[in-house]
């Protein structure tokens, strides 16, 4: 099988760090910012950046109803810190004007962690994800207040949910991206594997 085409969402946010993260777990991976590019990819990554800003620049380039669209047809989504909060279908206290993709039933609360100089890093269990705990990078970090039944939680600190899966969506409150470690960007490559398997039949 070839190797799966993976976009970045290339709005706001740590985009470069995502696509070298992905492309060191095997795929071919490019920048997303049209409606077009979204359409030539097998999966899309929403990175780690702010929010509102994403939400507002998805819907000034035409992207967020592709967006969504292309989630609730399947398409294999990963999204973090920022990213997972696009992927709510709630956000508590959210910015005058903001929008979700959706695609996760779950509800997160935005800058649950602390601002900017409370960011952490610690060692996190990721169902999924074998080995050493993932070292999980917190940034002004949110959290998942609750999931709904179709919802997985992968993974949790300190008592609050931080990592998970619905179908073909996976979302973590923290940045794989940032410490060389790829094995999360490599679950995420084997979902969209799978959801192009019977393509390859």
């Amino acid at each position: 099988m070839t190797a799966p085409v993976i976009g970045v969402l290339a709005l706001q946010g740590d985009v470069r760090e995502h696509l070298i993260a992905l492309a060191a777990a095997d795929a071919v991976a490019r920048p997303v910012r049209r409606p077009e590019e979204l359409a030539e990819v097998d999966g899309l990554v929403i990175p780690g950046g702010e929010s509102t800003t994403i939400s507002k620049l998805a819907v000034l380039f035409g992207l967020m109803e592709p967006l969504r669209a292309r989630v609730r047809a399947g398409m294999p989504v990963y999204g973090t810190c920022a990213g997972m909060i696009m992927l709510a279908e709630k956000i508590l206290d959210p910015r005058s004007g903001q929008e979700t993709v959706g695609g996760i039933d779950m509800i997160v609360r935005r800058n649950a962690f602390g601002r900017q100089n409370e960011s952490f890093e610690a060692g996190v269990d990721v169902r999924g994800v074998d080995g050493d705990p993932v070292e999980g990078v917190f940034i002004r970090a949110p959290w998942v207040e609750s999931v709904g039944a179709a919802a997985e939680v992968l993974a949790e600190h300190e008592g609050h949910i931080v990592a998970v899966r619905q179908g073909n969506a996976l979302a973590t409150s923290f940045h794989p991206e940032l410490t060389g470690d790829h094995r999360v960007h490599a679950l995420f490559v084997d979902m969209v594997r799978a959801s192009r398997a019977p393509e390859s039949l």
